[in-house]
């Protein structure tokens, strides 16, 4: 992978991050929690691929990005703990979200669940700026 392709990738994988945090908002705001949960979590997902892509590494799967984030990030510390503890909720509360009909989320779960992944999202942006690629 050469450099430019690198920074092709992250500013892909950020701009889809941005578009699926706008969408979040927007569903949150019109009332639909549980759609605007599922979209956060795509939200982290590009960010984290894009702060992997860094690094040179592309995740095979959505479990692959957890584990590569934690072994890179979390466990050099780079990150804090909370960030997979995050990563690993919003997976978690996607797959309810948009498979189980009975698992309920609030306006208030998804606003919370967005302000903690938009302070998250801020923390890869720096990541990312330090590595020299924009974020």
């Amino acid at each position: 992978m050469t450099d430019a392709n690198r920074a092709a990738g992250i500013a892909e994988e950020m701009a889809r991050a941005d578009s699926a945090l706008a969408a979040s908002t927007l569903l949150a705001d019109g009332g639909f929690p549980s759609d605007a949960v599922s979209r956060l979590y795509y939200s982290l997902l590009f960010r984290v691929r894009a702060l992997l892509l860094t690094l040179g590494l592309e995740p095979k799967s959505n479990e692959g990005a957890l584990r590569l984030l934690s072994l890179h990030f979390v466990k050099t510390g780079r990150l804090e703990p909370e960030a997979s503890h995050l990563f690993s909720r919003l997976m978690k509360y996607r797959e309810e979200a948009d498979y189980n009909p009975s698992y309920v989320f609030t306006v208030d779960d998804a606003r919370r669940l967005r302000d903690e992944t938009a302070a998250l999202a801020s923390r890869i942006a720096e990541l990312i700026r330090q590595s020299g690629y924009e974020a």
